[in-house]
């Protein structure tokens, strides 16, 4: 497996900082590193593409795809990662220490700009809520997301499922009783959520 990784530059102004960085901000100043099973150096174009069982990790961002295609020509810290996979996935811990994790036919990730851009199958959950469509960007500071359906979808448009605090508490507790173990409440069991469209 080659490995590969990229310094990111910190800024002076988180290093001056006198406040406790976020945990996600603390993400963006480790190195990221790709695993695969082959790879393609484009030297002159800074270009790079792996193959196979591509894994990307930042401190808590992880991403896995079935190739993925790394644009450096804008220079170090600017670097933009295009994944690709049937589906492939995203996945981080949050400034609250909630999980976000998300799928789609191909996954952007802007180092620059701290933004993932999901198009194809888009899938996002965060937190109580799921959010599908054709394309979703989320930025992974703010937390804010961006979604939009697509003329191939049954309706063109993006649903957003909520799960109910109250759910969710009724699901942990069953959860403890059945198993013994503290989990999140995430059974899968659809007949359980509410369901919103925009």
């Amino acid at each position: 497996m080659y490995k590969l990784r990229i310094l990111l530059a910190t800024s002076a102004l988180l290093v001056l900082c006198t406040s406790p960085a976020l945990g996600n901000e603390n993400d963006f100043t480790l190195p990221i590193e790709i695993g695969s099973n082959s790879q393609f150096i484009d030297g002159k174009n800074k270009t790079a593409l792996y193959k196979d069982n591509v894994l990307i990790t930042q401190g808590s961002l992880t991403i896995e795809a079935d190739e993925v295609e790394v644009i450096a020509s804008q220079g170090s810290g600017r670097e933009i990662f295009v994944a690709r996979g049937n589906p492939a996935s995203y996945s981080q811990e949050l400034e609250d220490g909630n999980p976000v994790s998300a799928r789609a036919n191909e996954i952007r990730y802007e180092v620059a700009k701290r933004t993932i851009s999901l198009t194809g199958n888009a899938e996002l959950k965060q937190d109580t809520s799921q959010v599908k469509g054709n394309s979703i960007t989320f930025d992974m500071i703010t937390e804010q997301l961006l979604a939009t359906g697509g003329a191939g979808d049954a309706s063109g448009r993006v649903t957003t499922v909520f799960t109910p605090e109250s759910i969710r508490k009724a699901n942990d507790e069953t959860s403890e009783n059945d198993n013994g173990n503290d989990n999140d409440g995430s059974n899968g069991d659809g007949n359980n959520n509410g369901k919103g469209e925009q």
